[in-house]
């Protein structure tokens, strides 16, 4: 029996609420670990193993928009945009084995303090912590919510859309603020396995149904819709065009340089550009990385996140094929006007593909396995992106605010910052279902504004004489020709398929790739940092140790560029810190707010010295190795990027 306005049975609410009630349960055992300090809340204590590391970087970047982006690109394309996920193993290799051991070195929480220790000065380091919180809200977050509404529309037409996201919201709020990152990694690592055992029971009955690969390569290019878009004649005859057509190179990874969806030259430079600042520079990602207790669990997480990233090709694109094989007329369809009908927008129905095929095909309780998978996703994605955003507020921009703020005054902003966050994002959620195109929107919004980044990233951690002139004018030129081009291609509307011949735009608009573009933008601000660093004065070596790639095991002690800065500020005064009797004697309410913002009882006498102070630090930021797990590890990424080698190969 189906529940009354819905298309779920009893049986998957059930499931529903168990998922809910599993994950609630890990997530407050968890908020219990590595409270009361900086560290714990925000890099979980840099004691995490290398297998709830790695399911966290899968998680946290395989969201509820991959599942239904992933699916509707491929029902619109085929296999092409897999190319994102094979890509990025190979940048998974680079954060591995070239970034992380420097952020370590170097001590930092951010990726904007790695910057201010690499140059000195706050204005990189506030441009950057201002500009990733305003990508997190306008494309991470906006695009979960989007991806999150369509499923819970197709699923629950009768549910109030709004109610829903909110509780979304609440429960990935409620993680984040409660236990920080120990809390976040724990919850990603079973959000993980839900979305791992959900998507490989929907990919098998998806290949029974439509009968094998062969079967599904066949069919794949005969999935037309009845009613493909169609240009009235002089006689009110219908001329039918190749508007609802697969592509013909729908098996392929490897596409012509002007292809107009997924380029050869922008798969392979372009889009690594993208990759390198996502993957390696980028506040969700890395933070997962830098809570590893040492330089070989980081390396190891990045690994089992790189086999990982083989899954979507088969659990998601090879999926959402089928459901345009299955369902053609809605799926697939292309007049504009029949589109609206099914799924109330004009570009086309594709971002329906995965939920369409789980609420079809799929039986009662399996059906609210796969919803809860899709609330793992969207939940997983809020909670990296919440804790990330409130530790970028906290750490890079409050402290420069109020430069005597206490922790305790530091963990309790990270949490309103979560709450400030969330609602923003159900005030955005009106914009956001008006998004058309989610993964190549989301792509093309990353090329515009991530390559400078990239560019000054991966100068200044390879490139010693980088310097603060450079790589903030370099920031500069590459926000002002990213925002043009941002501002000029989408100030045209999109042309419905079949009016080709109406496009107006420029060449430079219409014939260079977004993927292209980011190349070209990439290089300008090589070029201009280049140029400023070299007519500049250079940062004299004693403010480098250990801050690039080639000087990572220098021992000596580095001073800090703004120590001079930080002499001159107001001393900041001595926390207060609650002894058993003060805390003891405090009324219960006050013990429940304090708990919730990770204050708790200490004792002054078990404080750390200075020199036991001094110890922890070298330890949590030594990169020092074994040379057998070394070894190890170094065989396992070889194997891992010959695998992915073989599978471009297979597909080109």
């Amino acid at each position: 029996m189906d529940v009354e306005g819905s298309r779920l049975h009893w049986g998957d609410i059930l499931v529903i609420v168990g998922y809910f009630v599993a994950v609630i349960a890990v997530g407050i055992i968890s908020s219990c670990r590595n409270r009361g300090s900086i560290n714990g809340f925000f890099l979980a204590g840099r004691s995490m193993h290398w297998i709830p590391i790695g399911a966290s970087l899968f998680a946290s970047n395989i969201g509820s928009g991959h599942f239904v982006g992933l699916a509707g690109s491929g029902a619109a394309g085929g296999i092409g945009i897999a190319v994102f996920e094979l890509n990025a193993i190979f940048i998974l290799m680079i954060l591995g084995w070239i970034f992380v051991p420097v952020y370590t070195a170097a001590g930092v929480y951010t990726m904007p303090e790695y910057l201010r220790k690499r140059f000195g000065g706050q204005r990189i380091r506030i441009y950057l912590s201002v500009l990733a919180l305003l990508l997190y809200v306008f494309t991470k977050i906006s695009a979960d919510l989007y991806s999150g509404a369509i499923f819970l529309t197709q699923a629950l037409p009768e549910l109030n859309l709004y109610v829903a996201v909110i509780i979304l919201l609440a429960v990935a709020a409620l993680f984040t603020i409660g236990g920080g990152l120990t809390a976040v990694i724990w919850t990603d690592f079973i959000q993980t396995v839900i979305m791992l055992v959900g998507g490989f029971i929907l990919m098998i009955m998806s290949f029974v149904k439509v009968g094998g690969y062969e079967n599904l390569v066949k069919e794949y290019f005969e999935a037309w819709p009845n009613t493909t878009k169609a240009n009235i004649g002089l006689n009110n005859n219908y001329s039918y065009t190749d508007c609802g057509k697969p592509p013909a190179n729908a098996m392929n990874f490897i596409r012509a340089a002007d292809d107009g969806s997924l380029p050869w030259p922008g798969i392979f430079f372009g889009l690594t550009i993208s990759s390198i600042w996502y993957w390696c520079s980028d506040q969700v990602i890395v933070q997962r990385a830098l809570a590893a207790k040492n330089i070989s669990n980081a390396k190891a997480g990045t690994i089992l996140a790189g086999y990982l990233k083989f899954l979507p090709l088969f659990l998601i694109v090879f999926p959402g094929m089928i459901s345009r094989i299955l369902f053609p007329n809605t799926v697939g369809c292309a007049d504009p006007d029949v589109c609206y009908e099914v799924c109330k927008s004009r570009a086309g129905c594709t971002n329906i593909a995965y939920p369409t095929l789980v609420l079809e095909i799929m039986p009662a309780g399996l059906r609210g396995l796969m919803l809860a998978v899709m609330m793992s996703a969207l939940i997983s994605s809020l909670t990296s992106i919440f804790n990330s955003s409130s530790t970028i507020f906290t750490m890079d921009i409050w402290r420069r605010i109020r430069t005597n703020a206490t922790e305790v005054e530091l963990m309790i902003v990270g949490r309103v910052c979560v709450l400030i966050l969330v609602g923003v994002s159900i005030a955005w959620i009106p914009i956001v279902q008006n998004i058309s195109e989610l993964f190549h929107y989301i792509q093309s919004i990353t090329s515009y504004l991530a390559p400078p980044v990239c560019a000054v990233y991966v100068l200044a951690v390879f490139w010693k004489r980088t310097n603060e002139l450079g790589a903030f004018w370099g920031l500069m030129a590459g926000l002002v020709v990213g925002l043009i081009r941002f501002g000029w291609e989408f100030s045209y509307d999109p042309l419905p398929c079949g009016e080709e011949d109406k496009d107006t735009r420029p060449d430079i608009i219409k014939k260079v790739h977004y993927l292209h573009f980011g190349i070209i933008l990439f290089g300008i601000v090589v070029i201009v940092t280049w140029i400023i660093s070299v007519l500049t004065a250079p940062i004299p070596d004693k403010y480098l140790h250990r801050l690039t790639f080639w000087d990572r095991f220098n021992t000596q002690e580095r001073v800090d560029i703004d120590e001079e800065e930080k002499a001159n500020e107001p001393q900041k005064p001595k926390e207060k810190i609650f002894t058993d009797d003060d805390y003891d004697s405090l009324p219960c309410h006050k013990k429940a707010f304090q708990w919730i913002c990770g204050i708790e009882k200490m004792n002054e006498d078990n404080e750390p010295t200075v020199e036991e102070k001094k110890i922890i630090e070298m330890k949590q930021t030594s990169i020092y190795e074994s040379s057998f797990w070394s070894r190890v590890l170094n065989v396992n990424a070889i194997i891992l990027m010959t695998v992915a080698v073989f599978l471009w190969g297979f597909w080109a």
